[in-house]
C-alpha cells in the first residue's frame, strides 16, 4: 500500500468528519500495488445510513482530501443503503483494504 501512516490517518479523520463516525473507508486501485508509481488515490466510503446528497458528499471529501494530500488526486466512491450498487462497488469492496 502506497500511503503513509499520516495519510491513512488523515483519510480516516476527514472521512469520518464528512460522512459520519460510523463510515468505513477502503483504499482500492493502483495505490495497493507497492511496485507501481504515481497514480491517484481511489477510496470506497461505506456508510451504514442513507446519504441524502451523494454528489455533494463525494465532492467535499475529494476536495478536502486532495488539499490535505498536497494536490494528489482523490476519487471517492460512495456506498450506502439508499444508493445503487454497481459492479465497481463490488470490485472495490472485494479488492480494497480498509484504512
Amino acid at each position: 500500500m502506497r500511503l503513509t501512516a499520516e495519510q491513512k490517518n488523515t483519510i480516516r479523520r476527514i472521512t469520518r468528519e464528512e460522512a459520519g463516525a460510523d463510515a468505513d473507508v477502503c483504499l482500492f486501485g493502483s495505490r495497493l500495488d507497492d511496485t507501481a508509481r504515481g497514480g491517484d488515490v481511489d477510496l470506497l466510503v461505506q456508510a451504514s445510513r442513507p446519504i441524502h446528497n451523494p454528489a455533494l458528499l463525494s465532492a467535499r471529501l475529494s476536495a478536502r482530501l486532495m488539499r490535505a494530500m498536497g494536490g494528489r488526486r482523490v476519487d471517492v466512491l460512495l456506498s450506502a443503503p439508499n444508493l445503487l450498487t454497481l459492479p465497481i462497488h463490488v470490485l472495490a469492496a472485494a479488492e480494497g483494504m480498509r484504512l
